[in-house]
């Protein structure tokens, strides 16, 4: 009876375990994006999570050079938050943290921040993506889209 007592709890803290993944809801970010009207060679890419970590990366060309390039993190804490951590150029990382999600869309917030204050990622289909950064600049408010379409990665 222990034995059955003790698969049965341990059966069921996995399946609360599989349930409780803070990635689920963004894990369709994962792999190569080539955004609309950029030139050939401009990507965002997203490694799978593992290790309560998404780790991605985008470069923007132009006239076939980097005019533009970004490191990003999206990090669980141990509470199984998400956060979207933002390193343009190579700056120091700015931390979003997220403020709401649904099955399609993560959107992530920091306030105290300059522009933008909102980063959000919306699964639009398979193959569609939309990033949009948000926010009030110079006290109007201000929002950008970035519609991508998914590649194969190089």
């Amino acid at each position: 009876m222990k034995t059955l007592l003790a698969l049965l709890l341990s059966a069921g803290c996995a399946a609360a375990h599989a349930q409780a993944d803070p990635f689920a809801p963004v894990a369709w970010l994962a792999g190569c994006w080539s955004p609309q009207g950029r030139e050939a060679g401009s990507v965002e890419q997203w490694m799978a999570p593992a290790g309560g970590l998404m780790l991605g990366m985008a470069r923007t060309l132009k006239n076939g050079r980097v005019v533009e390039f970004e490191f990003m993190q999206i990090r669980a804490d141990a509470e199984g938050r998400l956060s979207f951590i933002a390193q343009p150029q190579g700056r120091p990382p700015t931390e979003f943290r997220l403020l709401r999600q649904a099955e399609n869309e993560a959107v992530f917030e920091n306030a105290a921040h300059d522009f933008p204050q909102r980063v959000l990622y919306r699964h639009e289909a398979v193959d569609r993506l939309v990033a949009r950064i948000e926010g009030l600049r110079n006290g109007q408010p201000r929002g950008i889209d970035f519609p991508m379409q998914r590649m194969a990665c190089p």
